[in-house]
């Protein structure tokens, strides 16, 4: 029985680098995948899934109004998938998250999401919510903040590195904006 999976854990912790990985090894038994990521990202230079050790791929770009169930049966039917596999998942809506639910559901097809988990507050993402909930399986990757503990959270910095604690939930940037650190070291910095 095929499963909706979200595997989450704060910046850097190779969420992109493990999904492209995976999609590496279904092409290396001559499978097909569905590779999915959010069209927020559109940076200069950053292929439409890329991680920061230096892996990349072409993807679908799903915007807030994709029905992405719709494409990957269209795809699926035109070349059986074996997988679909979605990075950046927490810019994903409530109901894209129950459109990847039913494709493992009803489809038969493998749903691997990669996301974080919060905001640069502590606050759930949409998708991630709805992720939480309904995935069949959760799986917590781990990043280290620079004490060595796990880091769980997401600083956002200005350009003097100064923590940043209001501003909308999703602003786009690597990390010359984003810190991973553990909640201690976090909430030290928000304070401080």
């Amino acid at each position: 029985m095929a499963k909706l999976y979200f595997y989450y854990a704060s910046m850097n912790a190779g969420k992109s680098s493990t999904l492209l990985q995976t999609a590496f090894n279904y092409g290396e038994r001559g499978m097909k995948v569905s590779l999915w990521t959010a069209a927020l990202d559109d940076r200069p230079g950053f292929g439409a899934i890329s991680s920061r050790i230096g892996l990349a791929s072409d993807a679908h770009r799903y915007e807030p109004d994709t029905d992405i169930e719709a494409h990957v049966l269209g795809e699926h039917a035109e070349s059986e998938l074996a997988c679909v596999l979605v990075d950046e998942a927490q810019f994903l809506t409530q109901e894209q998250v129950w459109q990847l639910a039913r494709l493992a559901d009803r489809a038969g097809i493998p749903v691997l999401c990669y996301g974080l988990r919060t905001d640069f507050q502590g606050e759930l993402f949409p998708g991630s919510a709805a992720l939480l909930g309904i995935a069949d399986a959760l799986v917590e990757m781990k990043a280290v903040c620079d004490c060595g503990r796990k880091a769980t959270m997401n600083l956002r910095v200005d350009a003097n590195g100064k923590a940043v604690s209001e501003g909308a939930q999703t602003e786009i940037g690597g990390n010359d904006r984003y810190v991973a650190m553990c909640r201690r070291h976090f909430c030290e910095a928000l304070e401080g």
